[in-house]
């Protein structure tokens, strides 16, 4: 893994190649919030998806789809922005591999209720 910073030019197809490889690692939505903000993504609503993003602050899903919708406007920030997109898509994935594992290890236990 190399942490030396790289000299490029950010270009539109750079992003373009970011977004994608994001969006990738997103995988699909798993709840109709989130897939209202990917189909406002693709429309490119981010007025919406930014709505959506203050009203499922825990979503690192539409955490990612937040940022990712103004990656293409190649600012200064751009850098920044994907840097971002891609923590949330990787926490999102954190999020639901967490998940997975508590249900396969609570699968077959018995919770015994001190009620």
């Amino acid at each position: 893994m190399s942490t030396n910073p790289v000299k490029c030019e950010i270009t539109a197809a750079y992003v373009q190649n970011a977004v994608d490889v994001i969006l990738k690692t997103l995988g699909e939505p798993q709840t109709a919030q989130q897939k209202q903000a990917l189909k406002s993504f693709r429309d490119g609503d981010s007025t919406l998806i930014k709505r959506l993003s203050i009203a499922n602050l825990q979503d690192n899903y539409i955490k990612c789809l937040g940022y990712l919708i103004s990656a293409p406007k190649l600012t200064p920030q751009t850098d920044t922005i994907l840097a971002e997109s891609a923590r949330a898509a990787a926490d999102h994935v954190r999020d639901l591999t967490l998940t997975s594992l508590s249900n396969a290890i609570l699968k077959d236990a018995v919770i015994i209720s001190n009620d």
